[in-house]
């Protein structure tokens, strides 16, 4: 297939790329997702964002209604009285590629405290799912409250408290050993009395429990995914097509347009970064993204050469035979018809067709 077919044809086949889930953490706030919820409506205080801080084992979350342009010396110092101050440092955060974290200065904070960072890859949210489910829920939470601000303290403790499928509890249940009290339940959870080793044995239970439970919806997760998805890899030194956004208005590699090219490239695979993404020689016109893509956003091309096609300005080409394979008749009511089956330039060798033979002895004499 030519370049320019192999930039322009959809593709019919499942997704590329099996599903790779999340390490299981050991323990509670050992391992986060973090993400900001930004233009909100500005509260009387100058806040127009919510910094989203969510532990992967409990699903015990933080909301800290901050401000767009708050510099990183004070998110900094937000993140150690919110989040260090309660629970230690993390071993690893996940988090998008947001500005404020690639930073140099987040970088080397981490570094410091003994964080690793792990940011997700261009063009593949579900890197960091667990932030963005989470987001939805606020967003659903907040919305015609009035002062979100004023509200934000409520939606924290009602999401917390609130069960979850995942674990089968409510985060607080995971994190304290049961659900904190409300003017609603007041009389259903009564008063807890636990003294002794039993204080320490049953929160160690409690995240025995949880890890099992969460191994059971990954695996079932990963089972369900891997249906609908196929195994793929590719080596270093092939070349690769990358897709182009299909959503309306949105531009991506410069290109938008419900007629643009679905692909741009090929470039070169520089080497395998994880088991699904790939880290690719991109163009001078490029170097401005993150150089490390996901299967989903990769289309494969052939290792041979790839030859240019030129086109007219009407977008079609001039189609060129090669030879022809095989000769028939097809035998009509009142006539027989001769027909060749031709292999044509650009295309495949399943891709040949029959033509009249009178048609192709006029316009193609030297292949007789």
């Amino acid at each position: 297939m030519c370049l320019t077919c192999q930039q322009v044809k959809s593709k019919h086949q499942v997704p590329s790329g099996l599903l790779q889930p999340v390490r299981i953490p050991q323990w509670k706030w050992e391992r986060i997702t973090m993400d900001f919820v930004s233009g909100l409506p500005l509260t009387p205080t100058k806040k127009d964002s919510v910094w989203m801080i969510v532990d992967q084992l409990t699903k015990s979350t933080h909301f800290i209604p901050v401000r767009v342009n708050y510099s990183l010396q004070r998110l900094a110092k937000l993140y150690v009285a919110k989040i260090v101050r309660l629970y230690g440092e993390p071993v690893s955060i996940i988090s998008d590629r947001d500005p404020r974290f690639t930073s140099q200065f987040w970088r080397a904070l981490h570094q410091a405290l003994g964080t690793r960072l792990d940011f997700s890859i261009a063009f593949h949210p579900q890197t960091d799912g667990q932030s963005k489910r989470v987001i939805q829920v606020l967003e659903d939470m907040l919305r015609d409250v009035g002062s979100w601000e004023e509200f934000l303290p409520l939606a924290e403790f009602a999401y917390n408290n609130s069960y979850q499928a995942s674990i089968r509890m409510a985060p607080y249940e995971t994190l304290y050993g049961w659900k904190c009290r409300t003017p609603t339940c007041w009389t259903e959870l009564g008063e807890h009395h636990v003294l002794g080793p039993e204080m320490v044995a049953e929160p160690e239970e409690k995240v025995k429990v949880i890890r099992t439970r969460f191994k059971e919806v990954s695996d079932r997760q990963k089972s369900y995914a891997d249906l609908k998805w196929k195994e793929i890899e590719f080596a270093v030194g092939d070349r690769v097509f990358l897709k182009v956004s299909p959503w309306k208005k949105v531009m991506r590699f410069g290109r938008k347009g419900k007629l643009s090219p679905r692909f741009i490239g090929p470039y070169r695979v520089l080497k395998q970064v994880r088991p699904m993404a790939y880290q690719l020689e991109l163009p001078s016109e490029l170097k401005q993204m993150h150089d490390v893509f996901h299967t989903l956003s990769i289309g494969s091309v052939s290792r041979g050469p790839v030859e240019e096609v030129e086109l007219r300005p009407d977008l079609s080409y001039e189609e060129e035979p090669i030879q022809i394979l095989e000769r028939d008749v097809k035998v009509l009511r009142k006539k027989s018809v001769p027909l060749d089956k031709v292999l044509w330039r650009n295309h495949g060798s399943e891709e040949p067709s029959w033509e009249s033979e009178e048609a192709m002895r006029q316009q193609y004499p030297h292949l007789f």
